[in-house]
C-alpha cells in the first residue's frame, strides 16, 4: 500500500467544520490503496472539541503531533479574556480573527487584524514551519512516503509542504478548501503593500511548486487557472453516509460513552420536536454577523404576528457560535420565545436535528466573493434530505448547485418577498404533512433504512441505504470523492 503524508491544523478532538474534510479522506483512502501518515500540532488553538469523531479515525492510523507555538496565548491577555464579538462574555478566545467586515471592531481587535495580516504571513501558524520541516526531514528518511499533501487555510500547512517536497523530491499535492488572497476577509487585513505582496508572492510559489492544485468549486479553479500552469482540479466538500445511518450505540462504555448517550438523547428530543409538529428552521455551524440573514428575521416576525398557529408551531435552532447581533436582532423581531441557541454541539447531535429540520438555513457571507464558496454544510444539507433556504449570490457556486440537485432556494439578501414567498411554501408544506401522517418527511426516508437494519454493522447499512440518496447527491459522498482523490495522488506518485 503506498504512504501519503497528510500536513493538517485540523484534526480530532478538534471540532468544527475545518477538520471534516481530511477526516474523511483519511477514512476512506486505504479502501483505494493509500495509508495516511497524519501530521498535525498536539496544542492547536481550537475553536471546538469533539471527541465523537474519533470514531472516524481508523485503527492503526499513524498520527504524528508536535507542539506548535501560536500568538493567540498573548492577544488573550491583551483582549482581558473576552471574546471575539466585543460582548464581554467568558469564552475562549476564536482562532480566526477575521470575522468579515460587517462588525464593529475593538481597538485590540483593529491591531490583531494589523499584526496578523502584516507580521504573521500567512497567518500565525508561520513560526511552526522551520520545526516542522527539520522535523519531517528527518521522520521521512527512517519512513519514506509515496506523496505528501497539504491542506489550507491555515495556508502555513502549504508552506511546509512546499519545503519538505523540495528536500525530499516527494511529489505534493496542495488542497486548498478556501481561496488565498481571494477570501472574503482578507481585504479587512488592513495589509501594507509590502504583506499584500508577500501574500501573493507565497500564494504564487505554492501554485506554481505543487504537483497537482485542488479546489472545492468552479470560480476557485477559473482563479487559479489563470495564474498557473499546475493542473487544478475540483474535489468538492462531501456526505458521509455513515453519519446519516448509524445509530449510536447508547450502551458503550468506552471513552466515547459520554457522547453516545448524548447523540441517543439528542436522536430522542429532534424525533420528539418533529413529532410535535414544530415547524423547525434549523442552522448548523459558525453563524456570524455579515452573514446575518436580518430580512428572514422580519418575515418571521412579521408572519407569527400575523397568524397565532405560526407562533405557536415555530422554533428556530442555531447550533454552534452564533453572532450576538443575530440574536439581538431574532430577539427585535419578536421571536425569542421560538428561538433555541444550542450552542456548540457534536457533529453527531447536528447531524441528527439536520435530518428533522422543516428547513435548513444556510446564508453565505455578505461578500462579493461569496459567490466563489459552495461550503461543506451545504452537502451535510443535501444528505439530510429536508429543504434548504439559501441566502447569498444568486449566480454563484452555490446556486447552480441548489439547481443541480433539486435541493431548495436561493434567495438575494434584498429579496425580502421572495424569503416571504420560500417561507409561506415551506410552512404550507408543513402543514400538509401535519395533515397527511402518512406522508414522511424527507428525513423519515433518510432515517428508515437505518432503523430496520438493525443487524447489519454501520459501513453495510449505510452502503445499504445509499439507495435513498439521489445520483445527484451521491456523487458527493466522501467515499466517491475519496476515490477521484486517490486518483490525483496515482497521477502525481507515476509522474515522478
Amino acid at each position: 500500500m503506498k504512504k501519503v503524508l497528510v500536513i493538517t491544523y485540523y484534526w480530532p478532538p478538534s471540532g468544527g467544520s475545518g477538520v471534516q474534510r481530511w477526516l474523511k479522506f483519511a477514512k476512506y483512502l486505504p479502501e483505494y490503496g493509500w495509508e495516511p501518515v497524519i501530521y498535525t500540532p498536539l496544542n492547536p488553538e481550537a475553536n471546538s472539541t469533539d471527541e465523537a469523531l474519533m470514531k472516524d479515525v481508523r485503527p492503526g492510523t499513524t498520527v504524528l503531533k508536535r507542539r506548535i507555538l501560536e500568538p493567540y496565548s498573548f492577544y488573550k491577555i491583551l483582549a482581558g479574556g473576552k471574546n471575539l464579538t466585543g460582548k464581554g462574555q467568558k469564552k475562549q478566545i476564536k482562532a480566526n480573527l477575521v470575522a468579515g467586515g460587517g462588525e464593529k471592531k475593538s481597538l485590540v481587535q483593529k491591531l490583531s487584524l494589523f499584526v496578523r495580516g502584516n507580521l504573521f504571513i500567512p497567518d500565525p501558524r508561520i513560526l511552526w514551519v522551520g520545526p516542522s520541516v527539520r522535523y519531517l526531514k528527518k521522520y521521512l528518511k527512517q519512513h519514506p512516503v509515496d506523496a505528501i499533501v497539504s491542506t489550507g487555510p491555515p495556508h502555513t500547512m502549504h508552506l511546509i509542504a512546499k519545503r519538505l517536497s523540495k528536500a525530499t523530491g516527494t511529489p505534493w499535492l496542495a488542497d486548498f478548501r478556501d481561496p488565498w488572497t481571494e477570501i472574503f476577509y482578507f481585504k479587512h487585513l488592513g495589509l501594507s503593500k509590502w504583506a499584500f505582496n508577500r501574500h501573493r508572492s507565497l500564494e504564487q510559489g505554492v501554485l506554481d511548486s505543487a504537483d497537482s492544485v485542488v479546489v472545492v468549486s468552479s470560480k476557485m479553479q477559473k482563479d487559479f487557472e489563470k495564474r498557473t500552469k499546475t493542473p487544478v482540479e475540483i474535489i468538492t466538500n462531501g456526505f458521509d453516509p455513515e453519519d446519516f445511518t448509524a445509530t449510536p450505540d447508547c450502551s458503550a462504555n468506552g471513552p466515547a460513552c459520554r457522547e453516545a448517550v448524548s447523540a441517543c438523547s439528542e436522536t430522542a428530543a429532534a424525533a420528539a420536536n418533529f413529532r410535535s409538529g414544530k415547524f423547525t428552521l434549523v442552522h448548523t455551524g459558525l453563524l456570524v454577523d455579515n452573514g446575518n440573514p436580518n430580512l428572514l428575521w422580519e418575515v418571521l416576525g412579521e408572519k407569527a404576528a400575523s397568524d397565532p398557529q405560526f407562533r405557536q408551531r415555530l422554533e428556530i435552532r442555531t447550533m454552534g457560535q452564533t453572532d450576538g447581533t443575530i440574536i439581538s436582532d431574532i430577539s427585535a423581531n419578536g421571536l425569542d420565545a421560538n428561538f433555541v441557541n444550542m450552542g456548540y454541539v457534536a457533529h453527531g447531535t447536528a447531524v441528527e436535528w439536520q435530518q428533522k429540520a422543516s428547513l435548513l438555513l444556510l446564508p453565505l457571507r455578505k461578500e462579493p466573493e461569496a459567490a466563489a464558496i459552495l461550503t461543506g454544510k451545504f452537502f451535510e444539507y443535501l444528505a439530510a434530505g429536508p429543504e434548504i433556504l439559501a441566502f447569498g449570490p444568486t449566480d454563484g457556486d452555490l446556486a447552480r448547485a441548489l439547481e443541480e440537485t433539486q435541493s431548495g432556494t436561493i434567495c438575494d439578501w434584498h429579496q425580502k418577498q421572495a424569503i416571504r414567498d420560500a417561507i409561506d411554501a415551506a410552512w404550507a408544506n408543513h402543514l400538509a404533512q401535519l395533515q397527511d401522517p402518512a406522508a414522511p418527511k424527507a428525513a423519515d426516508a433518510a432515517t428508515s433504512t437505518a432503523a430496520t437494519g438493525t443487524t447489519a454493522t454501520a459501513r453495510s447499512a449505510a452502503a445499504s441505504a445509499e439507495s435513498r440518496f439521489s445520483a445527484a447527491a451521491l456523487k458527493y459522498s466522501r467515499k466517491e470523492l475519496t476515490g477521484k482523490l486517490s486518483g490525483l495522488l496515482n497521477d502525481i506518485t507515476n509522474k515522478k
